[in-house]
């Protein structure tokens, strides 16, 4: 009775040790799957980020490209019309404007008004032949 006591408890512990070993490794391999589930969702959502980064950024470039279009458009309308603003202009009021730079000091009423209705007037006349 003796053996068979003995034989039944070893054959349990063999049993346990069995189960444990299943237990372990259904634990490792569905926790494996579990880690490549989580780097799954992970890496897509870093897609995900990274494709609404590269839209956003598609955009951005966008509306920056546009605004350096006008932004030439203009410098070049300005350059036309400094162009044409010299070539109007006295050479007394080119050399009141370049002292007026070189002081740094605003012109004055009077000046400005006399600076700007001269070369207003034929300008009018020039831009009008140019259209």
């Amino acid at each position: 009775m003796k053996v068979t006591v003995l034989q039944k408890q070893g054959s349990d512990r063999i049993a346990m040790k069995v189960l444990f070993l299943e237990l372990e490794q259904h634990l490792k391999s569905s926790s494996g799957a579990s880690v490549v589930a989580i780097d799954n969702k992970i890496e897509q959502a870093m897609d995900l980020v990274k494709s609404h980064l590269m839209y956003a950024v598609r955009e951005e470039v966008e509306v920056l490209k546009e605004q350096i279009k006008e932004l030439i458009e203009k410098n070049s309308q300005l350059e036309q019309e400094n162009t044409l603003l010299k070539t109007l202009a006295s050479p007394e009021q080119l050399a009141q404007f370049q002292a007026q730079l070189q002081t740094g000091s605003p012109p004055s009423s009077s000046q400005s008004q006399g600076t700007t209705q001269q070369p207003a007037q034929p300008a009018s006349q020039g831009s009008g032949p140019s259209a």
